[in-house]
């Protein structure tokens, strides 16, 4: 059984990256005219959001989203989200149809195809520079300018410790929330993890839950709230994921 089990992972787990590849080579001319500006970027989002659909149906993934709160058409807002799979990705992707942008790490650049779309609309960071850190911020500011959305996971990566239910939060996103006093956006995904976390051997086809909570207003707020601000989004997610896990129990 245990063998079944590793040949129908191996298996699963290579059918991801050809579902990640094989849309995005048949749609390279529309993604390739669609990344030449960045004024086209909202038409390369859409043709993202297929892609996402594309992965998560074909492995065998489906969802709910159920909203507290619903975006506003045009509305620019910080996306965060706390991070356990790939799949939190293509998530995203689905929830929200304003365009958004990606801060991610520099490392998914090295994935084939995917990395050469990733690096030309996301706003990549290298987490061990402080001159990276410093691009990134002027980066998303000149996307949220443009009435964009900047989506960030703020552990700052997937936790190192698997007892961990959710890392500490980095400044970036609450920064840049509260200078644009834009609203941020609190989700929980507490099944990414189950369904298809960074672990190989690992995964299931099944339900992903996503929660997305009431939108937390930055107007009127100065750095000297970011500390307050942080823990409280931090806050919302924790407790979502605590009463989740009660459920299962």
């Amino acid at each position: 059984m245990k063998i079944l089990k590793v040949i129908f992972w191996t298996l699963w787990r290579i059918w991801f990256y050809i579902l990640m590849g094989v849309p995005i080579i048949i749609m390279s001319p529309l993604l390739i005219l669609t990344i030449i500006s960045e004024k086209t970027y909202p038409q390369f989002f859409r043709l993202a959001r297929v892609w996402a659909k594309i992965i998560l149906f074909g492995m065998g993934f489906y969802y709910t989203v159920k909203r507290e709160q619903k975006f506003v058409k045009g509305e620019s807002y910080m996306l965060v989200a706390n991070h356990t799979s790939m799949t939190d990705i293509m998530l995203m992707l689905i929830i929200s149809k304003n365009p958004f942008v990606f801060v991610g790490k520099k490392e998914l650049v090295k994935i084939p195809v995917f990395g050469f779309f990733y690096k030309r609309t996301c706003i990549l960071v290298d987490r061990e520079s402080s001159k990276s850190r410093f691009e990134v911020f002027q980066r998303a500011q000149a996307r949220l300018h443009q009435g964009l959305s900047i989506c960030i996971f703020p552990e700052g990566g997937v936790p190192d410790d698997e007892n961990v239910l959710l890392d500490e939060f980095k400044d970036g996103a609450f920064r840049l929330a509260i200078e644009h006093q834009i609203p941020i956006v609190p989700m929980t995904f507490p099944d990414n993890k189950k369904r298809f976390s960074f672990t190989f051997f690992s995964g299931t086809p099944g339900l992903m839950r996503a929660r997305v909570h009431h939108f937390i207003e930055t107007k009127g707020l100065t750095l000297d709230d970011k500390k307050q601000l942080k823990e409280r989004t931090r806050e919302v997610i924790y407790q979502q994921l605590l009463q989740f896990q009660k459920r299962k129990a």
